[in-house]
């Protein structure tokens, strides 16, 4: 059977996730226009090859998947998988969802950040939005240009080659903004160039934890602040501004014989507790609760593993924790530094636990533009009006919160 544009609407249809109005728009863009002819699908990382296997390389491009498109800032050469994948077409289902969220109409002016191969400026573009997509490498933005050009969309869609986190004030105010790309801060540039009462839809996660959750977010009259719901667990690779600083908290490795001359308590949580798959509330929960502080879970085959938890030194020193969990004895939690990780992640595991253990959906996010334009973001749970205190201050007063 031929696959096609068509093949692909009618799965999503099927998946039930495309939204009102677009079932057309994904018939129309053929994702065939802006693939490149190697890729590798993420549930492989085998090089697909146009030219070797051009019908597999077409049954991928119109599956559900998303493709592996750029390693290593495109510095990767070869057949085989790189060591970071920079960038890619993201899944045709996440993708749909995530246009549901945005809720684009005709007309609107839509800032993209994050053009990759220009499909989804595509997509909007078709959709009948005025669109400004900006990608960070200028080689991918000028491929971008090109498929967009000979799919039919070039004079729809203007591509700036630059840094996303500055936005690009000259198309703006824009209605809509949509960020393919994982963001752990939100730049103050997409508040200030967005119209009161703009959506922005982005990936966003915490550094806990290398997952994603879609959040949507309705910009407010005076265009300081924006809040709305997460909706969607994803995971996208992040913003090259802001990729992980492993320097801010400290070597990987613990000191030398810190094992031995911290004494250790213990835990009534298991592995399966606080070790969740990338897609699991527990996860992204435990990184709303417990802010600048990175987990490494490290297995030790069938017979257990470590959490390790550091944090950030903000000024008053290294903190670090490590949960060492066995087959054969009891949890034995070791901590050191300023803050006592291992009792923020337990304490805020058991505020989760305690309120039935809610999920993605039940938290959002409250951001806010500082007089100095600095950007503050406080996570809630059920509504904005019911912050998160992280567990460091006082979780005491959190109540039925």
């Amino acid at each position: 059977m031929t696959v096609g544009p068509d093949t692909l609407a009618a799965l999503l249809k099927r998946k039930d996730v495309l939204p009102a109005g677009w079932e057309s728009v994904f018939g129309m863009v053929a994702r065939e226009d802006f693939v490149p002819a190697r890729i590798w699908p993420d549930d492989t990382d085998a090089l697909l090859d146009r030219d070797r296997d051009p019908e597999g390389w077409r049954r991928a491009v119109y599956s559900d998947r998303a493709l592996v498109t750029q390693w290593d800032d495109g510095r990767h050469t070869g057949a085989a998988a790189g060591r970071l994948a920079t960038s890619s077409a993201s899944m045709p289902s996440t993708l749909a969802e995530m246009l549901y969220d945005l809720d684009a109409a005709a007309g609107m002016r839509v800032l993209e950040i994050g053009t990759g191969t220009g499909y989804g400026a595509g997509l909007l573009a078709a959709r009948g939005c005025r669109v400004t997509s900006i990608e960070v490498d200028p080689q991918l933005a000028r491929r971008a240009r090109e498929n967009l050009a000979a799919a039919g969309f070039g004079e729809l869609v203007e591509v700036v080659a630059g840094d996303g986190t500055h936005g690009h004030p000259a198309g703006g105010p824009y209605e809509r903004v949509q960020v393919t790309a994982g963001v752990r801060r939100v730049p103050a540039a997409w508040l200030a160039q967005a119209a009161p009462g703009a959506v922005i839809v982005l990936p966003w996660g915490t550094d806990y934890a290398s997952g994603d959750c879609a959040l949507r977010l309705v910009v407010g009259p005076d265009r300081r602040t924006a809040s709305g719901p997460f909706t969607l667990a994803t995971a996208f690779m992040k913003l090259r501004a802001q990729r992980p600083d492993r320097a801010r908290y400290g070597d990987p490795e613990p000191p030398e014989g810190w094992l031995e001359w911290i004494p250790p308590s213990s835990t009534m949580l298991g592995w399966d507790d606080v070790v969740a798959g990338p897609f699991d509330s527990v996860g992204f929960v435990l990184g709303l609760c417990v802010p600048d502080c990175v987990a490494r879970p490290v297995l030790h085959g069938a017979h257990g593993g470590t959490l390790w938890l550091y944090g950030a030194d903000t000024g008053r020193g290294r903190s670090i924790a490590a949960a060492e969990f066995r087959a054969w004895a009891p949890p034995a939690v070791r901590q050191s530094g300023p803050r006592r990780l291992w009792d923020e992640v337990e304490a805020a595991w058991r505020w989760w636990d305690d309120r039935g253990r809610p999920t993605i959906h039940d938290f959002g996010l409250t951001v806010s533009l500082g007089d100095d334009g600095t950007v503050r973001q406080q996570p809630w749970h059920l509504c904005a009006e019911r912050p998160l205190i992280p567990p460091a201050h006082d979780w005491a007063r959190i109540g039925g919160g």
